[in-house]
């Protein structure tokens, strides 16, 4: 869950058979009408569905989680683990540990996070093209396949699931340079919260005997 948005994704990507090293115009519309929409949102709850397959295809662990977002500002909940983002602190808590650890937000404008995943991961670092659309129920959903342009990635291909017609993502699917596919399925999206922004701050006095590692 550390690396939740750094394997995301959040965010997130990559594809063989480009011609020349360049991205596909079609895909770019597609990510960007995606990004265009989500910029329209003040806050929004995602639940997404997390899970790992090994090289054959075996899943070995399958979890849900919830990703609440607020401008700058983020709280993620996957298993034991709970992330809290003010937009300057961020604080990692692992329940079953009873530890948090706590940083300052990197001043990095490379630094991933999970507003990244929805809006401009793409347009620096990976090379996409749009590999075609099919109907699965009322819905069209669109396959865009992205590579990172930086080879020493832990993973070397992705693809990302998008909603035509709701321009929004649908699903992730990571693959690692080890052989595990790593899939992030959104199972719903609700644009209409609003939290308030204590929500993003994990407050150490509501629990009692956890130890804070304050790494700032």
């Amino acid at each position: 869950m550390k690396n939740f948005y750094l394997s995301v994704l959040l965010l997130t990507v990559a594809f063989t058979g480009l011609q020349a090293q360049k991205s596909d115009p079609e895909a770019k519309k597609v990510l960007d009408a995606v990004s265009a929409k989500f910029k329209t949102y003040k806050a929004v709850q995602v639940g997404f569905l997390y899970s790992i397959e090994d090289a054959k295809g075996k899943v070995q662990s399958k979890k849900t989680g919830t990703l609440l977002m607020k401008g700058t500002k983020y709280k993620v909940t996957f298993g034991d683990q709970e992330i809290y983002s003010d937009g300057k602190t961020t604080w990692n808590y692992d329940k079953s540990a009873k530890e948090v650890t706590v940083n300052n937000v990197s001043s990095d404008a490379n630094a991933f996070t999970p507003q990244k995943l929805f809006t401009s991961f793409y347009d620096k670092d990976f090379l996409y093209v749009l590999n075609g659309e099919k109907k699965v129920g009322a819905k069209t959903l669109q396959e865009i396949q992205l590579t990172p342009t930086d080879k020493s990635k832990a993973f070397h291909k992705v693809y990302l699931t998008v909603d035509k017609n709701a321009k929004t993502i649908q699903s992730t699917k990571i693959l690692e340079n080890g052989g595990n596919k790593i899939s992030y399925t959104l199972n719903n999206m609700v644009t209409t919260v609003n939290p308030a922004d204590a929500s993003f701050v994990f407050d150490v006095k509501k629990y009692p005997g956890v130890e804070v590692v304050d790494l700032r």
